[in-house]
């Protein structure tokens, strides 16, 4: 098992090392886990003086979805507040140049926590079309469920669109309820002719996968206990089996994407789930969790409740909630959304260091070039070696100056940041 996907890896770094870059086509990259292949990652910039700031324009609204790169065209979704418009941009990579910008739909806005926004769900692109989900809502309420203060919620549909990339709409579909006193963040994911929703949300839960030509539903399942969670799925092919892995809603379960049919499942460890899990080609490593906290790694050939049997080590040491870890080597790299990250042992669980880095994370940990970019919300990345050192190794402290929640983009020799205010691209002039 673990020849196999060392042999894909190399393959993968053989691609790029002929190609020289990669796109950033979905929620945390190509592989959808933080990782570049890119060794030309800058580790050094600074806004005010503009050294190794290629570009930074304005956009339009407000979000804190990611970026999306695919060849000479970037994707952002975006709020506009003046007229409750929840849009898709389309920008050109080389200028940050607006090359298009389409009203998906206008309505009231939903309930939502401080820290979420209206346009919090990252794009995805195949290379020649881009899909995009948000909530939509009529303004109504009912009393929000799973909450310890009693107080109104907007119940909505998720609304998931396509476009080419020219602008012009494909298809648009409406796939279920969602309701959440937190708001929406749920990034789609595609697999083969498939586009995959989580729809996670306080009401009868589900996982949703659409034809990604039509926006025809393929299959659709039950998600367990109806609780909230923001995970969005990441896909592995394991000795002959192709597996779709999600946490969220009380439980960490193992699909088949080509059915929904369920391979196995972990009980708990906790009751909410936002950050995304990650794979070294031997276990599943998850890190996050609400009320409490929780690091796990896991054996993926199981079938059934595999709870009692297949959980490798568990760590209740990392506060860790909504920003998703890395993996290089054997370190497993977790923020803490307080400020603090911790350094793991992915075989052993052994916390190898824990330190200081921010003043608090909810940007998503990405990896290049032996180096992880810890962004904090305040604009700040700590760039830190990655090696088998006892401590964690600072190398760079760089500063945007602007208020960042969005979680960063590698492609084509560039780091993509999205601030409040602005979309920068960190590398050489073009």
């Amino acid at each position: 098992m673990r020849r196999r996907f060392v042999l894909s890896l190399s393959c993968l770094l053989l691609s790029v090392s002929i190609n020289h870059a990669e796109d950033w086509p979905r929620w945390r990259g190509p592989r959808g886990d933080g990782t570049s292949f890119e060794t030309d990652i800058p580790t050094q910039w600074d806004a005010e003086s503009g050294q190794n700031i290629a570009w930074k324009v304005p956009i339009p609204g407000i979000g804190h979805s990611s970026p999306i790169v695919s060849g000479d065209r970037i994707f952002l979704s975006t709020f506009l507040p003046e007229t409750n418009d929840r849009q898709l941009l389309c920008l050109d990579r080389l200028r940050g140049e607006v090359r298009w910008q389409q009203t998906v739909f206008t309505a009231p806005v939903e309930t939502k926590h401080t820290l979420n926004s209206y346009a919090s769900g990252t794009p995805v692109t195949d290379g020649e079309t881009v899909y995009v989900t948000f909530l939509k809502v009529d303004g109504s309420t009912i009393p929000a469920p799973n909450v310890g203060t009693p107080r109104p919620v907007t119940p909505g549909q998720i609304v998931v669109v396509a476009y080419d990339f020219e602008g012009e709409q494909k298809w648009l579909a409406t796939i279920g309820e969602f309701i959440s006193a937190h708001g929406f963040a749920s990034s789609p994911v595609l697999f083969e002719n498939l586009l995959i929703i989580n729809g996670d949300h306080d009401g009868e839960g589900y996982l949703a996968a659409l034809d990604k030509a039509t926006g025809e539903t393929v299959w659709k399942i039950d998600r367990p206990h109806g609780i909230r969670s923001y995970c969005t799925p990441i896909i592995r092919e394991i000795d002959g089996r192709t597996q779709l892995v999600i946490s969220g809603s009380q439980s960490i379960i193992s699909y088949d994407p080509r059915t929904g049919s369920e391979y196995w499942r972990v009980e708990g460890p906790a009751e909410q789930f936002v950050a995304s899990m990650v794979f070294d080609g031997e276990y599943f490593f998850m890190a996050c969790g609400y009320p409490t906290h929780h690091v796990m790694a896991l054996r993926p050939d199981g079938t059934g409740d595999v709870t009692d049997t297949h959980v490798v080590w568990h760590s209740e040491e990392s506060k860790s909630y909504v920003p998703s870890p890395v993996l290089v080597d054997r370190r497993l790299y977790v923020p803490d959304d307080r400020g603090t990250a911790s350094c793991y042992d992915t075989k052993t669980g052994e916390r190898v260091w824990r330190a200081r880095l921010g003043e608090h994370f909810s940007p998503s940990l990405v990896t290049a070039g032996g180096f992880v970019y810890f962004l904090a919300d305040d604009g700040t990345t700590k760039v830190v070696r990655a090696d088998n050192g006892p401590e964690a190794e600072v190398i760079a402290e760089n500063r945007l100056g602007e208020r960042c929640s969005a979680s960063p983009a590698i492609a084509h020799g560039h780091l993509y940041i999205r601030t409040h205010e602005h979309l920068f691209a960190i590398g050489p002039q073009p």
